[in-house]
């Protein structure tokens, strides 16, 4: 009797896999993709049927040739490729190689642990001809965005641009939110508060809130000045003491958004990184005597179910560990959103008795802290209810009523293991002493405070993907890449865990926005993911669909054809008159916005920084003087560049001398005698390194700040967490 062969992606699957089934199997990894459309052409015959022209990728016919010579060889061919659409298509594309004389078999592995890969061997299906059909149709959509925009952008705009179907939308909310930002205007407001004394002399704050039994609103000092001067000498008395008990309830299992975005508030990780090392831990990781191990479930999930063995192997590893307090009389099961695909389980340790103390000799440090962060969910979702007791307080004088909140915890429950990172659970800060309705207070000082109203804040890598789930747009297996594509692009930057629109990204927002408002359309990009998803459920025509998106976007393609204007050969005449040679300025575009050159030119080679002001005029940003120049003893002045921010010479072309941007802080390292400067790499990932390099290589992603180190003296720390941290080698020192 002959071998099978079994077909997966990648290799540290076929080590896992093959300890399971054992030597009556070959397994080969495709490494990802086998085919795709050709990159030097648009790949797809829209006239007849959108027939895309899939070719075997470069460096990837060793693997075809070997998969096809020992598919002629084995008895029964699997395909074990991931249980999504990318991987349906995978499937498709290794059948058609090894050739229809051959009928081979799916697979799906949803754990990588024996049983669940028993299970799916001893269950195999068909091929999905319909999922593959919504991978198709999707890819087919991207392509035709993708390679019919760019072109008009690179004789438009700047070579090299592009524009992707869901990534241009994410664009467009960041932008959004940006001019949500500079067009708002900030109002004054007032608090006012107590500190009171009870009779026993315990002291607390209240806050008022209303007058006359109506909602107050304090807009001026004025005002508050007011209130103050009415307050003295006037009675505090506790006019109502509610009591209640509050219970909260544990989260699910994480879903892919949930988990992208509590790696990046809790872990500081970018969803690519934590969909890295989610496949890590789903495709199987040594584990010392009981060898590679997939620890979780399959990681590109929109579902909160959990399958019933995992239930119960949580709820008797709580009772075993925290004992039946901490139990619930019933399983917790959680709801679906109306519009998940339920295809797969939530994200969840494959087996509960593996803790992240017991796995974590074997796992690098931060596959650590994503597993930690996973298990600890799960089993927190199958964990009783915390319960709160809050306490109001109504506290009146004259016509004024104050109220101080406060709240304790009768039972920590899940919030034992986990809590979510900035969830409201209705916990306060701090309890209130004991009182009783009717006690006179003693007022012991009024303390106003000036406020004013912020801005809504600038998207985070966590929130961005919340946003894109909550409007339909991308799916689990797309959030990382849409929100990697668009700061890989340049368009987004991100600073401080901010993301800002750079001037190139508005510039590009903005166009697509006047000539192909139904790609950049929120709504009608939820709308084509639903299609998508109808394509899956065999419900849609793909071909179809595809025909209907085609017909409106060709005519947009026409009208910016004809109608966009060449920002390459753009120039426009201002009123400021150069400081070298007396004539006027033009204002030009830019992949890094707006400057002024002289229209002199060439003879006149000055250029100026611009900014656009709220009222629609262009001022000149002065250039600070940042240093004198080594070489002639000019101003060394700040410019940007293709790898960011670098000092150079006032006196360019003249002198030509630069400087990496110098940070202003020492560099660690003992006997260095090197400053901090900013450096980008060609991945356009902006770091810190040494002056001093290559003598020395110090370098980090993290911000400096100031020292000394308390315990090496090192002149810098840097910025981990929020907390002070060193990191001179050998030191290592952290803020506790």
């Amino acid at each position: 009797m002959g071998k099978s062969l079994l077909i997966v992606e990648s290799p540290t699957k076929v080590k896992t896999l093959s300890k399971f089934l054992g030597k009556d199997y070959v397994i080969k990894a495709t490494v990802g993709h086998i085919k795709d459309l050709p990159k030097s052409k648009l790949g797809v015959d829209v006239d007849h049927g959108f027939e895309p022209q899939f070719l075997v990728l470069k460096g990837k016919s060793k693997i075809v040739s070997e998969i096809k010579k020992i598919g002629k060889e084995a008895d029964r061919i699997y395909i074990g490729s991931d249980p999504d659409r990318e991987g349906e298509a995978i499937a498709f594309h290794v059948a058609e190689v090894i050739g229809k004389n051959k009928e081979v078999e799916r697979v799906l592995f949803h754990e990588i642990t024996k049983k669940g890969v028993l299970d799916a061997m001893q269950n195999p299906t068909k091929l999905d001809e319909a999922k593959y059909n919504a991978q198709k149709a999707r890819r087919i959509l991207d392509r035709l965005v993708g390679y019919k925009i760019s072109p008009i952008l690179w004789e438009k705009v700047s070579y090299g641009l592009s524009a992707g179907r869901v990534q241009s939308v994410a664009l467009r909310l960041v932008c959004d939110r940006e001019e949500e930002i500079e067009s708002f205007v900030k109002e004054e407001y007032w608090v006012i508060d107590v500190e009171l004394q009870l009779p026993s002399g315990e002291r607390f704050t209240a806050t008022l809130e209303k007058k006359d039994g109506g909602k107050i609103r304090i807009s001026s000092e004025e005002e508050a000045k007011k209130i103050r001067d009415a307050l003295q000498g006037k009675e505090f008395i506790i006019e109502n003491i509610e009591e209640k008990e509050k219970n909260v309830f544990p989260q699910p299992a994480f879903i892919t958004s949930r988990m992208q975005q509590e790696a990046s508030r809790m872990l500081r990780f970018s969803p690519k990184k934590t969909m890295l090392l989610a496949q890590k831990l789903y495709e199987g990781v040594d584990i010392g005597e009981e060898g590679p191990t997939g620890l979780i479930t399959y990681m590109r999930t929109d579902s909160v179910r959990v399958s019933n063995e995992a239930i119960f192997a949580a709820r008797h590893y709580i009772e075993e560990s925290f004992g039946k307090t901490y139990l619930p009389v019933k399983p917790h099961f959680f709801k679906n959103k109306k519009t998940a695909q339920d295809a797969h389980e939530a994200i969840r340790p494959t087996l509960v008795h593996l803790t992240p103390d017991r796995v974590k000799p074997y796992l690098d440090k931060d596959v650590f802290l994503l597993y930690d962060l996973i298990w600890k969910r799960f089993v927190a979702s199958q964990m009783e209810q915390k319960t709160l007791k809050t306490k109001s307080i109504d506290i009146r004088a004259a016509d004024f009523t104050f109220v101080a909140r406060g709240s304790e915890v009768l039972f920590d429950g899940f919030t034992r293991i986990y809590e979510e990172k900035g969830e409201d659970n209705g916990e306060e800060k701090a309890g209130l002493p004991e009182m009783t309705a009717g006690q006179r207070l003693s007022l012991m000082e009024i303390l106003p405070e000036q406020r004013f109203t912020t801005p809504p804040s600038r998207y985070t890598e966590a929130s961005l993907i919340r946003t894109l789930e909550m409007k339909g747009i991308g799916r689990p297996s797309t959030y990382a890449t849409i929100v990697s594509t668009v700061q890989d692009r340049s368009y987004v930057k991100k600073d401080k865990m901010k993301l800002f629109p750079t001037p190139l990204g508005k510039t590009i927002e903005k166009l697509l926005r006047e000539f192909f408002p139904l790609v950049i359309d929120i709504g009608f990009t939820a709308m084509m993911e639903e299609r998508l998803d109808l394509i899956e459920d065999g419900k849609k025509d793909w071909v179809k669909q595809l025909e209907k998106f085609n017909v409106a976007f060709e005519k947009e393609l026409h009208s910016a054809r004809e109608g966009m204007v060449s920002l390459k050969k753009e120039e426009r005449e201002t009123d400021i008159i150069c400081d070298k040679c007396g004539k006027k300025m033009l204002l030009r575009w830019s992949k890094n916005g707006e400057y002024l050159v002289c229209s002199g030119k060439p003879e006149c080679k000055n250029k100026k920084n611009v900014r656009t002001e709220e009222d629609g005029t262009i001022a000149v940003v002065e250039e600070e003087v940042k240093g004198i120049c080594t070489e002639c003893g000019g101003n060394l002045i700040e410019k940007r560049g293709k790898f960011g921010r670098f000092l150079a010479c006032s006196n360019y072309p003249a002198c030509k001398h630069t400087e990496p941007y110098t940070l202003g802080f020492s560099c660690p390292e003992e006997g260095c005698t090197g400053k901090l400067v900013e450096r980008t790499s060609k991945k356009k990932k902006r770091f810190t390194a040494c002056s001093r390099y290559p003598d020395c290589t110090f370098a980090t992603n993290r911000e400096p700040a100031e020292g000394p180190c308390p315990s090496c003296g090192a002149p810098t720390l840097f910025a981990y967490r929020n907390r002070p941290l060193c990191l001179r080698k050998g030191c290592g020192w952290k803020s506790k």
